[in-house]
């Protein structure tokens, strides 16, 4: 195509009128300092950052600051394990980093209160994704905020490590970014109902569950197995409710079953238990990991005594390199350990690997998001404070442990005592 020449004089007329009428640039808000949790309305006020598409490469992060943003539910009843998430997360960075800063870098921690809602999980991946420094992802506490925030992720291309998250979906969409360094509820809920038939006698059984996708989900498991072993299900009833719970008490008391499963977290399920032993309902109790907490103990006072639950994470006493963690994670945070801290730490160490691992095969340059999630997902023979991990092709466990324990006593503080009544370990279900 012929080439017109325009002149010099009428380009620069036609930049001074684009020029004029151009808005004038705002003015980026701050960023929330890393070392801190941001507000829970901290949600962007301004557009985030256009997000690449899922499968092109996402730009590396500028400067020389590399951010490592953890989600739990830091504030509300389910803060407890959240800030226990944080806080080991945390401590691996502080004492793990180094390696990375004789690279060049400066290294932070941004850590966001997803206040184990999927809306607040969601806006918070936003806000990480929005921020090139962020590298990699430790979250979440609860499956139901893990799966749509991590769409975020997915579709920037960050790295997930999840140090809690059971829920199958976490990593059967075949994500390439999201890891998880715990078993899977579809594994959890048959060996809670094999439990329950084998060791516990169980003839009948009444399922409740918080209509969650953890809580709900993990039921689910619980009764196709339960029912495939011969158990009589007297009912499966889920439930919002977070103080009151009458209202599905009082058919568990008319159908009067060997066992009461609940599928959900500590804060509904200790006072279910409390008011289920007012009720008069003496069924034997049994649930899974969302248990494990010492505010179950203060929810329900005695009657914690000789329930069950099962678990995806061991009591620290059963992991050799763990006396040390506990004594620095009490002498850095004034208080006990608890469970999820430790995967908390094994997460953050993964993600600190990756990273480094990324920049060495980069020449020392500062890696794409895209390549530090391969060098996560090629994670083999970590060496943890919770055993080995080895991620498969889909980002689960090659090899995953599940435990049974019963508390003995009502001591918040003796909570991490409680008994090891089985060990198992269980290869990832197949990959479809």
């Amino acid at each position: 195509m012929r080439m017109r020449t325009v002149s010099l004089a009428l380009l620069l007329i036609l930049a001074m009128v684009v020029s004029a009428c151009a808005p004038a640039p705002e003015p980026s808000a701050p960023a929330p300092a890393a070392t801190e949790a941001p507000a829970a309305d901290a949600a962007a006020t301004e557009p985030p950052a256009e997000e690449p598409a899922a499968g092109e490469a996402a730009p590396a992060a500028s400067g020389t600051v590399i951010k490592v943003a953890t989600q739990s539910p830091l504030s509300g009843p389910q803060s407890v394990l959240g800030t226990a998430i944080k806080n080991g997360a945390q401590l691996a960075l502080e004492q793990n980093s180094a390696k990375l800063q004789e690279m060049g870098f400066t290294v932070e921690l941004a850590p966001f209160d997803d206040q184990a809602t999927p809306d607040t999980g969601v806006a918070n991946a936003k806000q990480i994704v929005g921020d090139p420094a962020v590298l990699c992802l430790v979250g979440h506490l609860n499956s139901g905020v893990a799966i749509p925030s991590s769409e975020e992720y997915h579709n920037a291309q960050l790295a997930m490590v999840s140090p809690a998250n059971t829920n199958p979906l976490i990593t059967t969409r075949g994500y390439p970014e999201v890891n998880r360094i715990v078993g899977r509820d579809d594994v959890q809920g048959v060996v809670g109902a094999e439990f329950a038939n084998t060791e516990m006698g169980v003839k009948s059984v009444y399922i409740l569950h918080d209509k969650t996708a953890y809580g709900q989900g993990i039921a689910e498991f619980f009764r196709q197995k339960a029912e495939e072993l011969g158990m009589n299900v007297l009912g499966f009833e889920g439930t919002e409710e977070q103080a009151n719970f009458d209202s599905v008490l009082t058919p568990i008391l008319a159908a009067n079953p060997d066992l009461v499963y609940f599928g959900g977290i500590y804060s509904q399920g200790g006072l279910i238990l409390k008011q289920m032993r007012e009720k008069g309902i003496t069924a034997q109790f049994l649930g899974p990991d969302g248990l494990d907490s010492s505010e179950m103990a203060n929810l329900a006072g005695d009657y914690v005594k000789d329930m069950y639950f099962t678990t995806t994470a061991g009591p620290l006493s059963l992991f050799p390199k763990a006396k040390q963690f506990i004594a620095d994670y009490e002498a850095r945070f004034g208080e006990q350990v608890q469970p999820y801290a430790a995967e908390g730490f094994d997460a953050m160490n993964i993600c600190l690997n990756g990273i480094a691992a990324a920049v060495e095969a980069n020449g020392g340059a500062l890696p794409s998001r895209a390549q530090v999630a391969a060098a996560v997902r090629a994670t083999a023979d970590y060496d943890g404070i919770t055993g080995m991990k080895t991620f498969n092709e889909i980002g689960d466990l090659t090899v995953a442990q599940y435990f049974v324990k019963q508390v003995k006593s009502s001591d918040p503080a003796e909570w991490g005592a409680a008994e090891v009544v089985k060990v198992l370990d269980i290869p990832a279900p197949a990959s479809n």
